[in-house]
């Protein structure tokens, strides 16, 4: 996470509903001192801990159950020319909107997963509004089944999250004004708005 403490994001329910919206995360362990990573869906479950599934083939699964784990989640990011500030001795910078989940991963039963699944589909298919939303009952028993037995799902315990919104908050309104310009100029229109809302 970023130092720089004008950064730090700390409204828990806007962090958990950037979580929900941007949902795919990249999930971190260390290994005998190897650090292997896989990437998953997140869904909040009925207890408000953050979980994800993955193939019941991947090499993290056997590492995940009992131990520390690591969630990051990146949402709108981009590169932020020095030019643009229309001010003298400014640097390249990144901005970027990003949270960070630190727990104790725990596997999931079968009802566990189902659960998961639904609401996964349920958050995701929401935000298609108005398409009509898909539900595994479109499924036949035998194939949703046969699904669910290839991977594997997990909720984070005791979770830790930390958010940061890295948007130009340190900079004048004239600098950030042309930093906003510049991406709307390149049509990055979603970093544009989220620099705006962070004024």
């Amino acid at each position: 996470m970023h130092p720089n403490p004008a950064f730090r994001w700390i409204d828990d329910p806007a962090l958990r509903a950037f979580i929900s919206n941007a949902s795919f995360a990249i999930i971190a362990i260390v290994v005998e001192g190897r650090v292997m990573t896989a990437q998953a869906p997140l869904v909040f479950d009925a207890e408000g801990n953050p979980a994800f599934h993955l193939a019941r083939a991947n090499p993290v699964v056997p590492h995940l159950d009992g131990g520390p784990v690591l969630a990051t989640i990146l949402g709108e990011h981009g590169y932020i020319s020095p030019d643009w500030y229309g001010t003298a001795d400014q640097v390249p910078t990144w901005n970027y909107r990003l949270v960070e989940i630190e727990g104790v991963a725990r596997r999931l039963d079968e009802a566990g997963l189902i659960d998961q699944l639904d609401r996964l589909s349920a958050t995701q298919e929401a935000l298609l509004a108005p398409k009509t939303a898909w539900t595994r009952e479109k499924m036949a028993p035998a194939r949703f089944g046969a699904m669910t037995r290839a991977i594997t799902g997990f909720a984070i315990e005791a979770a830790t999250i930390r958010g940061t919104a890295k948007l130009g908050q340190n900079k004048s309104a004239a600098e950030a004004a042309g930093a906003i310009a510049g991406l709307r100029a390149l049509g990055r229109h979603a970093l544009a708005a989220e620099m705006e809302t962070a004024r």
